[in-house]
């Protein structure tokens, strides 16, 4: 029998699609004179805003909104110059506020409002940013939908392109939005473009971040969580920068210091809109951005398509016998998000415990920060040092919130991989392969706010005396923020069991309205009727307020009604893609 012939370069005619030099994974143009890099970016641009047509726009209008509402309460509450100015003289002498909101740079309603609105702005646009970079990159190459577009006439780096493109062009809107949103309240004009490109800008220098992340991780779920602790990063370089500012002569202004120009939310809040426009500092996170992107393209063309620039480590040849039950497979997957989120909580709370002397010196004489540290904690009639610890466990809380939803769509990319096929081609069922993540979302979720308010009351006791009456204090005002995460957490089951393709969009989209209107609901002047839609506005003030069961109760069982629903609609619907 005479043996086929060796496929060399020689025996490959230029219309058999296959790409002798390239790397497994990557084909040659079907059509040969398409030989550039970047073929093929404008279609993956338009399919990457067809799966975005909901998530992009819930971000830009949720952001916008966040800043009309913030806006509109800024004019009703402080309608004079005077009011204004006392709010920020408070805010300038109290280190928790600013590390909290930003550096006040003017008495204008304009620069009131960034005072209030402009870093969590820049934080959301970063967020939108790196989850958009990462979906059309690392996403589809983890799910192989890279693979299967690389087998098109595509070029190597078209994927990166268009997902940074889409990112680009989001940031580009959000720009247009929030500088329309201030000209529209009658800010000028000027301020209201510089408002907007630093928010813009804040999110393609994140963008830029994401696409090298998701080159270096080797899952979607890795480069996510590195982007997300970037975001972190400088959030809390930002706020240390604007806490140990100097208070201008004025006595309502604070200059930043250095750690402020480390970070890029801290040049957004540079650039002082409504007082001064300093439009150069822009150039700061456009350079972040270039190096960014310059350095991700680099690390396409050195690596394989779907493996990250650290290759993931081989497990053992024979797995433990703990991976032989859904919990202990659950366990496995979420063992690393936990134990971050467990130091992370761990060190928030001693530090908060650490500041409770200085907080009630700084708040003693400053009746506008205590009325925003209140606002913050969610009301309550304790003193100062008990209402701070307050306000610091309601975002501890949100942050619980925050891991029950991330814990709560693993699920969802173990079914879109086709692993939660494999496991449930054996003897596990849907609700015993579910159920593991459930139990390590409301276990987690108790252990985070368990250690959070150990170390809080740890601290506090050891610097105000009385070690064990805090701990337990604390802890008791820790756990009263476990049924609000619960729900958060069972509206994340109920979607997906009821429309999975929505899942993360309306998991976010619920935890974000939620924290706006519960947590900020107050400080922007909501109506009681909509602050009340929200499961964080139903939580007392502990340790600042005496404790109310019956509220808690009824969110308790709003969560196991959301949750029985979920996984009730689980088990009638088909295993999606």
């Amino acid at each position: 029998m005479k043996p086929l012939p060796e496929l060399t370069a020689s025996t490959v005619g230029p219309d058999t699609g296959l790409d002798t030099g390239s790397a497994a994974g990557r084909a040659a143009p079907a059509s040969p004179g398409v030989t550039t890099n970047i073929a093929g970016t404008a279609r993956l641009v338009r399919l990457a805003l067809r799966r975005d047509r909901a998530k992009l726009p819930i971000w830009l209008l949720g952001t916008t909104v966040l800043l009309a509402v913030s806006l509109s309460a800024t004019r009703e509450q402080y309608p004079t110059e005077a009011d204004r100015l006392d709010v920020l003289r408070s805010a300038a002498d109290s280190p928790a506020l600013l590390l909290m909101r930003t550096a006040p740079t003017g008495a204008s309603t304009g620069a009131l409002a960034m005072f209030q609105v402009l870093t969590p702005l820049a934080v959301l646009a970063g967020f939108m940013s790196t989850l958009a970079v990462v979906r059309h990159t690392r996403q589809n190459e983890e799910t192989g939908r890279a693979e299967m577009i690389g087998a098109t006439a595509v070029g190597r780096y078209a994927g990166l392109a268009a997902a940074l493109g889409v990112a680009a062009g989001a940031n580009l809107v959000l720009t247009a939005l929030v500088a329309l949103t201030l000209a529209g309240f009658g800010e000028p004009a000027a301020g209201s473009v510089a408002a907007g490109a630093a928010v813009g800008v804040t999110g393609l220098a994140f963008a830029a971040i994401a696409a090298v992340t998701a080159q270096v991780a080797q899952s979607a779920r890795t480069a996510n969580g590195i982007a997300a602790t970037a975001i972190g990063a400088a959030f809390v370089v930002r706020g240390l920068g604007d806490a140990l500012g100097r208070v201008g002569p004025s006595g309502y202004t604070v200059t930043s210091a250095w750690p402020s120009w480390l970070s890029p939310i801290g040049w957004a809040t540079q650039v002082h809109p409504f007082a001064g426009d300093r439009w150069w500092v822009l150039a700061a996170p456009l350079m972040l951005t270039c190096a960014g992107v310059m350095t991700a393209f680099v690390l396409t063309a050195h690596r394989d398509v779907g493996m990250g620039m650290i290759a993931a480590r081989p497990g053992p040849v024979r797995a433990a016998a703990r991976l032989l039950s859904p919990l202990g497979l659950a366990w496995r997957l979420q063992r690393g998000t936990l134990l971050g989120r467990a130091a992370a909580v761990t060190v928030l709370g001693a530090g908060v415990g650490s500041l409770g002397g200085t907080v009630e010196d700084a708040l003693a004489d400053n009746e506008g920060a205590a009325d925003t540290i209140t606002s913050l904690s969610g009301g309550g009639g304790g003193d100062l040092i008990e209402t701070f610890f307050a306000a610091m466990m309601a975002l501890i809380g949100a942050m619980t919130a925050a891991f029950v939803i991330q814990v709560l769509l693993r699920p969802r990319t173990e079914e879109t991989t086709g692993r939660a096929e494999v496991v449930l081609a054996t003897a596990t069922g849907r609700l015993r392969w579910f159920g593991g993540h459930l139990v390590i979302a409301s276990a987690g979720a108790a252990g985070l706010l368990g250690l959070a308010g150990v170390s809080m009351g740890t601290v506090s006791g050891l610097v105000e005396g009385g070690l064990g009456g805090k701990i337990t204090e604390q802890v008791a005002a820790a756990f009263g923020w476990l049924p609000p995460a619960l729900v958060i957490g069972g509206l994340a089951v109920a979607v997906f069991g009821f429309a999975p393709r929505l899942t993360a969009s309306l998991a976010w989209a619920g935890f974000t309205a939620s924290l706006v209107l519960g947590q900020l609901g107050d400080l922007l002047n909501l109506p009681r009727t909509v602050r009340d839609l929200s499961p964080f506005s139903h939580v007392p003030a502990l340790p600042a307020t005496e404790a109310t069961a019956t509220p808690l109760v009824v969110l308790a069982a709003v969560a196991v009604a959301l949750g029985t629903t979920g996984t009730i609609l689980l088990r009638r619907r088909d295993v999606q893609a």
